[in-house]
């Protein structure tokens, strides 16, 4: 029997017809894109997953390095797995990181966007710092002064810290529950309209979070408690997205036992039309490489878990 229903009122992207259309994609066909720049691919192991990602930083770094040239990365909280592994990989391998200049995506703020001190238990930057830059050798990690976090003081001209480091080499991140980029959330898109070339210029700010984001961080990093997330974020803005060289984003939202809260909207950003209250969209009209956790690609179906 049919049942139909509209959408709760806070999504923002509200085209049934489309998210219909790639909730139907099956697995055996996600990695299929009519943009062949844009190289979508599934590691089904999920230690092959991280190990992936780790060597894919460190393979970068080195590269830049062997070509006598700095190196600038975009980088999130979110995945987090690969940057332990990196870090053993650079101490082994003994790479200096002293041309090695990184800016990290985002950062919690509070209701007046102050950004959270790197000393609070949920501040990004100190989960960068314990899981990866204090990981590595002292004398091979890069200079403190050359890790960047975006803040309240530094939200205006983050965009051009970037710009100075000679532009982001490479954009790593990953996609959240709304579709967002970093915490470029989803409702932004009502600010620009279609209006992609403007939407796609827009820098750095603090934001809003939306319900989604809220509830996704409360279940990944405070316990399923959601009155311990701030409500806003510094955020990086799509024209850091689609003006770096290049772009590699990595999906692993599988929580076991079948659940994945990211098969759909992998699906949308990957493959449903580009638009601006889906920021992953953007990811398909620039190279990049998109990876996918194999059960996180499995078809979207009622599961009762």
């Amino acid at each position: 029997m049919d049942f139909t229903y509209n959408l709760a009122q806070f999504i923002a992207f509200r085209d049934l017809a489309e998210c219909e259309r790639v909730r139907a994609i099956k697995k055996q066909d996600i990695t299929e894109h009519a943009n062949p720049a844009f190289r979508i691919s599934l590691i089904e192991d999920l230690g092959e997953f991280y190990a992936a990602f780790a060597t894919d930083i460190v393979s970068r770094i080195r590269q830049a390095l062997e070509e006598g040239r700095l190196f600038a990365g975009i980088f999130p909280v979110g995945p987090m797995p690969q940057y332990p592994i990196a870090a053993r990989m650079i101490n082994a391998l003994r790479i200096p990181m002293h041309h090695v200049h990184t800016f990290n995506m985002d950062e919690y703020a509070d209701q007046d966007g102050r950004t959270a001190p790197a000393d609070w238990a949920g501040s990004f930057q100190r989960a960068m710092m314990e899981n990866f830059f204090l990981r590595i050798d002292p004398d091979l990690r890069p200079p403190l002064e050359q890790i960047h976090f975006p803040t309240n003081h530094n939200i205006d001209f983050y965009g051009k810290m970037i710009e100075d480091a000679g532009g982001a080499d490479v954009c790593y991140g990953g996609i959240g529950w709304c579709g967002h980029i970093a915490f470029w959330e989803a409702d932004l898109g009502h600010e620009f309209g279609d209006d992609l070339n403007a939407y796609q210029q827009a820098g750095p700010r603090i934001v809003e979070l939306t319900p989604m984001t809220i509830m996704q961080n409360a279940l990944h990093s405070f316990g399923g408690d959601w009155s311990w997330v701030p409500p806003k974020a510094a955020t990086i803005g799509p024209a850091q997205i689609v003006g770096a060289k290049d772009r590699s984003f990595w999906l692993d939202g599988y929580l076991g036992g079948g659940v994945s809260w990211q098969r759909f909207i992998a699906r949308l950003c990957a493959h449903g039309k580009v638009n601006t209250l889906v920021p992953g969209s953007l990811l398909q009209t620039v190279p990049g490489a998109y990876t996918i956790y194999g059960p996180v690609a499995d078809d979207v179906e009622i599961h009762m878990s």
